[in-house]
């Protein structure tokens, strides 16, 4: 849905910086930002592996990223228009993800998408996250229709898993934050799509 790795990375180099570290080139970064805090400050401080140091580390991070969430981050090519198009279809649309609430609820709120998204479950919405069921489920109930009608599209496996569990429809964003030798089509998921309004394509096939 929306590209947040300018945002997530540039608040990695902050963090380097606070520790009087040498910045990370966006490029090596970018492709971790779905790993989120977890991934993006193991890359950045590799040598820290005292657990509670990490977890340390990580709220850090957050705090950092929480004061810069909204500044370049921006829809993925095309997104717009994919979301137009379901919207004048009466196709509802919703965001499965896991980051917390505190940082999903200001960058929507900023891009205007809070009250046109369908639901949103965040990563503190229920006790589990991705890759368990659970948050597919209730975004399913929210929006009142069946998993088995419904197309859940991620960039990690975790997605692909979640969405399998949850017996709906699932869709490897190709675009995505992927490393560019990882084989998506290895991850199970029921197709894969290169650019968002593909989606669109494959909704409108299987309605026929």
């Amino acid at each position: 849905l929306l590209d947040t790795a300018p945002d997530l990375v540039a608040a990695l180099n902050s963090l380097l910086k606070d520790h009087n570290k040498t910045p990370i080139e966006f490029q090596a970064a970018r492709n971790l930002a779905s790993q989120g805090s977890v991934g993006l400050t193991q890359l950045g401080f590799p040598e820290v592996v005292d657990e509670h140091a990490r977890l340390q580390l990580k709220q850090q991070y957050l705090d950092t990223y929480a004061k810069q969430s909204c500044v370049n981050t921006q829809f993925f090519p095309e997104m717009p228009q994919l979301l137009q198009r379901l919207e004048e279809y009466k196709t509802p649309w919703g965001i499965v993800t896991n980051k917390p609430g505190w940082l999903t609820d200001p960058i929507l709120e900023h891009l205007n998408l809070t009250a046109r998204a369908a639901c949103v479950i965040s990563g503190d919405t229920l006790p589990k996250r991705k890759p368990h069921p659970d948050p597919l489920l209730l975004a399913s109930k929210n929006i009142n229709i069946l998993p088995e009608n419904c197309v859940y599209v991620g960039d990690d496996p975790r997605d692909i898993y979640a969405g399998n569990a949850a017996g709906m429809y699932t869709c490897v964003a190709n675009y995505g934050y992927i490393e560019p030798e990882t084989q998506t089509d290895r991850w199970g998921a029921d197709f894969v799509i290169n650019s968002p309004l593909e989606l669109f394509n494959h909704i409108q096939l299987s309605q026929k």
